[in-house]
């Protein structure tokens, strides 16, 4: 073949190559070939059928349903932003006992805060400035309202933490005295035994100490009388006739000397002293120890 005839026959395919990616391309923009002349889709496509049928189109004016806005019963793995804890505002309830107070509450008071350090005075049954800090500290501590006045919640919250006071944690005395030996003279019958040294008093019957209490005895000027002597006398509810004092469950031995109980013994402790009688501190117990003992018995002072 000439080099003129080649020449021709690669003009005419690339011709009709040119055609044929013409036609391709209309027809992908028409939806018809450039021969067949344009097609009329209207009858077979209504935009009812776009909305309803999978594939079609949907028209401009019309939002596109995004499948995230779907509500949703599965539950999201996304983790929620924790609500912020609201503090219940500490309102303090009505006062139950408060500064200026005094009697058997107050000793209670100050004997718990004792028990656990709040409170390192005496025990007096006072609410004064040292109780009202101690129960201030103790409210803080425990974030109770601190306003130094004791509450129902600041009650509740102590005795939680406490025991019921002892009476040695209530009259100052961490422990009760030892007693030392027995004298001889105690060994018989009814005895109320009163040790100066140990500052001990035993009740004991035919050589049987039933009960010991604490005692304390009269000061310098105003000495307890030693000896045997025997009780002559008893008043439940006594007042001193010389210095105007109350001597409850007064037992005499000796003229003015009594043994009976002492409020101020049992306030300030061996801070103080008796004006001769035998003090007792001890209420429940000596209240009990005035049923028992009858006018005749023996008492018996003594240094052991």
């Amino acid at each position: 073949m000439s080099v003129a005839r080649r020449f021709t026959f690669v003009a005419v395919i690339a011709t009709l190559l040119c055609g044929l990616a013409y036609g391709v391309g209309w027809a992908s923009q028409t939806g018809s070939l450039p021969w067949q002349g344009p097609v009329d889709d209207t009858a077979a496509v209504t935009p009812q059928d776009d909305r309803d049928e999978p594939g079609g189109k949907v028209p401009a004016d019309l939002p596109t349903a995004d499948p995230t806005d779907e509500p949703s019963d599965e539950p999201s793995d996304e983790p929620k932003a924790p609500e912020e804890p609201t503090e219940p505002e500490l309102v303090p309830g009505p006062t139950l006992i408060a500064p200026g107070a005094s009697g058997a509450e107050v000793r209670d008071l100050q004997a718990r805060l004792a028990q656990i350090d709040w409170f390192d005075a005496d025990v007096t049954g006072f609410y004064g400035d040292v109780t009202t800090e101690a129960v201030r500290g103790f409210q803080e501590k425990r974030e109770i309202p601190v306003t130094g006045e004791v509450d129902q919640r600041t009650l509740d919250r102590l005795h939680a933490m406490t025991t019921e006071p002892t009476q040695a944690e209530l009259t100052n005395q961490p422990t009760t005295n030892t007693p030392g030996a027995l004298d001889p003279r105690c060994l018989d019958g009814r005895v109320l035994c009163i040790d100066k040294t140990s500052r001990t008093l035993r009740w004991v019957v035919d050589g049987k100490v039933v009960k010991t209490m604490d005692v304390r005895f009269g000061g310098e000027f105003t000495p307890t009388r030693e000896g045997v002597f025997s009780v002559f006398q008893k008043s439940r509810d006594h007042v001193s006739s010389l210095y105007d004092t109350s001597m409850p469950f007064a037992m005499f031995f000796s003229g003015g000397q009594a043994v009976h109980y002492s409020p101020d013994f049992a306030a300030v402790g061996y801070n103080g002293a008796s004006h001769g009688c035998a003090n007792i501190r001890d209420y429940d117990g000596i209240a009990w120890l005035y049923d028992q003992v009858e006018i005749g018995d023996k008492v018996v002072v003594y240094w052991s």
